[in-house]
C-alpha cells in the first residue's frame, strides 16, 4: 500500500513533467525563427546581445518647437510583414500628446521600413521631455513595440 502512495506522490508527477516538458520543447524546436529570450534585460543596461525586432528610424535626441518629429519604423521580424502600426508620443507626465495609426501596413522582404510611402510627422510646440512608443500588431494579433526619448526646446 505504501509503495502505491510513493509512486502516485513522487514518481507519477516526475513522469508527467518529463512528458509535458518534452512536448513543449518539441513545439519550440519546430519553429526555427523563434527566439528564446530566457533572461530579458532592457537595452539601456547594455547587456542585450540581439537586435530588436522593431526599431525607430530617424529619431533625434533634440528638436525645436518649429521642427516636426519625423520617424519611420524598421521591422526585423518576418512574422510582422503585415499589420497595423501605432505611434504614440507621451509627455513626461505620461499624458498622450499625439498618436498616429497606420493600418494594413504590408511590405515585401527587403523593404522593412514602415509606414509605406509615408512618415510619422508631428510638430510638438511645448518644450519638455517626451517618450515615443511604436507598436506593430500583426494580423495574428501578436505585438512588438519599442520606445525612445527626446526633448523639445
Amino acid at each position: 500500500m505504501a509503495s502505491k502512495r510513493i509512486f502516485v506522490v513522487f514518481v507519477l508527477p516526475v513522469i508527467f513533467s518529463i512528458i509535458f516538458g518534452s512536448a513543449v520543447m518539441s513545439d519550440i524546436l519546430e519553429r526555427p525563427d523563434r527566439e528564446l529570450n530566457m533572461w530579458p534585460m532592457s537595452s539601456t543596461e547594455g547587456f542585450s546581445t540581439h537586435k530588436s525586432p522593431i526599431e525607430i528610424v530617424g529619431l533625434s535626441k533634440q528638436y525645436s518647437t518649429a521642427v516636426p518629429v519625423e520617424i519611420q519604423i524598421k521591422i526585423g521580424d518576418s512574422s510582422f510583414d503585415c499589420g497595423d502600426l501605432y505611434v504614440t508620443i507621451y509627455s513626461s507626465t505620461n499624458d498622450v500628446v499625439t498618436q498616429g495609426g497606420f493600418f494594413e501596413q504590408c511590405f515585401e522582404k527587403g523593404n522593412t521600413i514602415i509606414p509605406i510611402d509615408d512618415k510619422f510627422s508631428k510638430v510638438i510646440d511645448t518644450p519638455g521631455s517626451y517618450e515615443i512608443v511604436a507598436e506593430m500588431i500583426s494580423k495574428q494579433l501578436q505585438s512588438i513595440s519599442t520606445r525612445g526619448t527626446f526633448t523639445v526646446k
